[in-house]
């Protein structure tokens, strides 16, 4: 997103006409302890509660107590607050890849770091759980990952063309980065979709699955 948003803005962060009397009452001004956190929590748990399309940024403002005008200084949009940190986890992924040894075989050093940078605590992992539901269940915000998704291929291929040369836009980069892409995808849709389970283990057998070349005999039944 470029550019500020102001208090007459959509929930996408496009303006609009003037619709003060349509909206709620909300707080106004931020209380001093109001962090980006609080803000997410607050629209995931509405997000939870009445679904993510029937909930508007006032909703959302006025929960944590601050006004929509306070809400876009946290966040440009509705989706980017489902998103959440995922610059600075895509920062971490960079970091660890390019922390590996280069003796490391590739797949193990991406099957690592992707473990690595998933690792929660139990609150943050039932806040992960909602936003993986909602952006593998809601149009809008599948249409959304798809950028979200480009950004973390494009680390991977970064590092992959780093270790074998070429650019990261050649097939090989390409391909390992969208196969790890689905593996570490198929593995947080299949964890939030259960009540048990832990989502690094799961990670971690998927890419093993991929490191198996999908041999059939050593696939699990």
């Amino acid at each position: 997103m470029t550019g500020s948003v102001t208090e007459d803005s959509t929930e996408d962060g496009t303006a609009s006409s003037d619709d003060s009397e349509a909206r709620p009452e909300v707080a106004r001004g931020r209380r001093p302890a109001t962090t980006r956190r609080d803000v997410a929590r607050a629209a995931l748990e509405l997000f939870a509660r009445q679904g993510y399309d029937h909930t508007s940024i006032d909703e959302i403002a006025a929960a944590v107590g601050v006004s929509r005008r306070t809400f876009f200084r946290y966040y440009d949009s509705k989706p980017e607050v489902v998103w959440g940190e995922f610059d600075a986890e895509l920062a971490r992924l960079r970091t660890r890849l390019e922390a590996a040894p280069r003796d490391q075989p590739l797949i193990d050093v991406l099957r690592r770091a992707v473990m690595d940078t998933n690792r929660f605590g139990p609150r943050e992992l039932e806040e992960l759980r909602i936003r993986i539901v909602l952006t593998s269940t809601v149009p809008t915000l599948v249409a959304h990952s798809a950028v979200r998704y480009a950004e973390w291929c494009d680390v991977v291929a970064g590092f992959v063309a780093g270790r074998i040369g070429g650019s990261p836009d050649d097939l090989a980069p390409q391909t390992v980065a969208r196969a790890a892409l689905g593996v570490a995808t198929a593995a947080f849709v299949h964890w939030s979709r259960g009540d048990r389970g832990d989502l690094v283990d799961e990670v971690d057998q998927a890419f093993r699955l991929l490191a198996t070349g999908f041999d059939e005999e050593r696939l699990p039944r």
